[in-house]
């Protein structure tokens, strides 16, 4: 924001006082509110847009002047529902973002919470301000898993903080949404203060009926962005939701929700938002929300109202407007600028006032984040043959990256590696401070994967998977020595590793260089009989309670549908 010496400057800018800091000239320019390309100049001071219009400022020596003829100019992309910790970590994703236009985001806080203190996180935030995009932040009320310390992490009081800041602005998402429907006192304590608060809460309710979409929206919930058909997106807006289509490595919706939003006939362009939904640095090889820009002009949707959802309709919905998306006086000076209408990849990216991106090339890079605030994953215990030694014959069956069911193995479990033709492979869960262990079997996941061992998890936590005891041990070991990653081990060697220092989960390594790093680790994985469609998701989702059926939890092997622990925590 502007202090009160910036903004006396900023009004001797249109007194003819003093000059501009950059005038862009023949701009022919997106104006959200209009729905209209204007021509014009633009006047920036301060990264603060002071004028738009016919007129050239009186004073112009000393001011930058871009040249925009026979450009198109349209505000800076929005992406309105982030995981940035999909390997990369939120200052990275931005640095990435922003070179395809996206420069503001709305991030989700699970890996904050689960990972540091409020106060070293809120001091993280505090420093990613200092970047020249924009940040903001959900308000998690529920971990998506089953956590020993649950209670105390979301504790309505602990939310109540997060949602106190002006930088967060939903609360949600609602992952455990059931427990609301059954009065949970914490959640809807949380909720109550989401909405005292004047916080958007945001639902996740894949395969909703139109009665518990009905029941959450009375209790609060403003929006969802798990419709999977364009009659499901349809009966959220008919039940007063706001409407976020989706693009992801999981899901990718996009395209045929909106041909079916098209074929049905329904003017709601308006009213809808697009997102990629925290996809891993592979989906984003071509783009983040110029990805979904370019996805909607391809289905149909008019160019203005493809821009608009990527940018506009985010804003105006989370109250943020009058700072962003409206190419007009006193909103911040983040435009991109394109060189064909259909094309939104932009050549030139200005974020509050800072070049990021010219003539097709990055221009600057940050680094503001002091990432030492997170623990250096660095467990100071050895593994045993026992720890990946499953006790029940009950194990996890993938259906998918995302579905699982629960089926009876017939292996012999105590033996040190698992011979033959199958999919079936040991897996445990250890605690990354050693404290205890889940061990069961999955099927599904690979036919020959000897050994591989993650600290990339839901909780952080250690994921082991393998059909070799020692192999799983020996990955384990090589993630101790890289203080933290995705490791793969085979005939006593490390075939691959993708290093996560920060934390154990997260990469410091630029967004192009962690892509080549995944890329090879999904190759290793393929010719190992991995054939979903997402092994980082599959590993994250493991541990997801939100979704069906059986889970590996810090509480044990749990059936999150009968919501009951089949196999539970082993103390070590």
């Amino acid at each position: 924001m502007w202090n009160q010496q910036e903004i006396a400057s900023q009004l001797a800018v249109i007194d003819g006082q003093v000059a501009p800091d950059l005038i862009i000239t023949n701009a022919t320019y997106l104006h959200s509110v209009l729905k209209k390309w204007m021509t014009g100049t633009i006047w920036v001071k301060h990264g603060r847009i002071l004028y738009t219009g016919e007129r050239m400022p009186p004073i112009t020596e000393g001011a930058e002047q871009f040249d925009a003829t026979g450009k198109w100019i349209v505000p800076g992309y929005i992406e309105p529902h982030v995981h940035p910790f999909q390997l990369y970590n939120p200052e990275t994703f931005a640095h990435f973002a922003a070179q395809h236009g996206t420069t503001t985001i709305l991030a989700d806080n699970l890996m904050l919470l689960m990972s540091i203190n409020r106060k070293s996180a809120f001091k993280l935030l505090d420093e990613l301000k200092q970047l020249p995009y924009s940040f903001y932040w959900w308000a998690r009320m529920d971990s998506q898993t089953n956590l020993q310390n649950e209670a105390e992490v979301f504790a309505p009081e602990e939310v109540e903080e997060w949602l106190k800041r002006d930088d967060v602005l939903m609360g949600g998402e609602l992952t455990g949404w059931p427990r609301l429907l059954k009065g949970d006192p914490v959640m809807t304590a949380s909720l109550q203060k989401a909405k005292q608060l004047g916080k958007k809460v945001e639902g996740h309710f894949p395969g909703a009926s139109e009665r518990t979409l009905a029941r959450m929206r009375l209790l609060g919930v403003n929006g969802d962005h798990e419709s999977m058909t364009a009659d499901e997106a349809e009966a959220r807006l008919l039940q007063g939701y706001a409407v976020t289509l989706r693009e992801s490595s999981i899901r990718p919706d996009l395209k045929p929700l909106l041909e079916g939003i098209l074929e049905k006939g329904l003017d709601v362009f308006d009213h809808l938002m697009m997102t990629t939904d925290g996809s891993p640095p592979l989906f984003h090889e071509d783009g983040v929300m110029d990805k979904c820009i370019r996805i909607a002009m391809e289905a149909g949707v008019d160019p203005i109202d493809a821009y608009q959802m990527a940018s506009y309709n985010s804003a105006r919905y989370y109250d943020i407007d009058e700072l962003h998306s409206v190419i007009a006086p006193g909103r911040f000076a983040t435009l991109n600028v394109l060189s064909d209408i259909r094309e939104p990849n932009p050549t030139d990216v200005l974020s509050k006032g800072v070049w990021l991106k010219r003539d097709g090339q990055a221009c600057v890079e940050f680094k503001k984040g002091d990432w030492t605030v997170f623990p250096k994953f660095a467990p100071d215990f050895d593994l045993t043959l026992d720890d990946v030694t499953p006790t029940e014959s009950i194990g996890i069956n993938m259906l998918n990256d995302v579905i699982t069911k629960p089926y009876k193995t017939t292996m012999d479990l105590s033996a040190a590696r698992l011979e033959g033709e199958h999919e079936e492979s040991f897996l445990a869960l250890v605690d990354r401070n050693g404290k205890w262990r889940v061990t069961t079997v999955i099927k599904g996941f690979s036919h020959s994967v000897q050994g591989l061992a993650s600290s990339y998890s839901n909780t952080g936590d250690v994921i082991l998977i393998g059909r070799d005891k020692q192999e799983m041990i020996r990955a384990f070991e090589r993630i101790k020595e890289l203080e933290g990653g995705i490791v793969l081990a085979e005939n006593e060697q490390i075939i691959c590793e993708l290093p996560l220092p920060i934390g154990g989960s997260l990469s410091d390594e630029p967004i192009g260089i962690l892509r080549e790093q995944e890329r090879q680790l999904k190759q290793e994985l393929s010719k190992r009989g991995y054939a979903k469609g997402d092994a980082i998701y599959s590993l994250l989702f493991l541990q997801s309670t939100h979704l069906p059926y059986i889970r590996i939890t810090q509480l044990g092997v749990a059936d999150v549908m009968k919501n009951i622990v089949l196999n539970p925590t082993t103390e070590r």
